[in-house]
């Protein structure tokens, strides 16, 4: 008995620093660029179609700009302002037009407002897929951030074959 409970524990030896190894790292799900570019390119259509010129920003998991357009006659602050929007759906995890509500004066989140880099107007989408999310959308340039929402769910609803992987 003693024979094969050391056979058992040598056989198995090998794998230990393998679990050590997993336990220690961790595998990210993205969208490709050119999936990140057709979402933008959805809600920009979107925006047109409503007679809004603006600026679409799609960044990854960590915040970092997959895809930003911006449309001819969009203003010059609508990229800045779509990538701010988008890197705050991702950085908190919530819509930005959440986050309006969440971060107003005497709010328990109104703190929030100050953290460098956020852009706490409605318009930022998180983009989820298999319960993760996998990159943020931001539009700026349509006339207030329930109508940039539109755009962005746009761009969402046009990568959703994509995201069901």
């Amino acid at each position: 008995m003693r024979k094969m409970l050391l056979a058992a524990l040598v056989a198995c030896a090998p794998l230990a620093p393998a679990a050590h190894a997993a336990e220690g790292t961790f595998s990210q799900t993205m969208l490709t660029p050119e999936v990140a570019l057709k979402a933008a390119q959805a809600a920009l259509e979107s925006c047109r179609k409503n007679g809004w010129q603006a600026a679409i920003a799609v960044v990854d998991r960590g915040g970092n700009v997959q895809a930003l357009l911006r449309d001819r006659y969009a203003g010059p602050h609508t990229p800045g302002v779509a990538t701010g929007k988008a890197w705050t759906a991702v950085s908190f995890r919530t819509n930005t037009t959440e986050l309006v509500g969440m971060t107003g004066p005497g709010m328990p989140q109104a703190g929030l407002r100050n953290v460098p880099g956020a852009t706490i107007l409605g318009g930022g989408l998180k983009i989820e897929s298999a319960g993760s999310i996998v990159a943020g959308i931001g539009v700026s340039g349509a006339p207030g951030g329930d109508a940039d929402d539109v755009c962005a769910k746009a761009g969402i609803k046009a990568i959703e074959d994509a995201l069901n992987f």
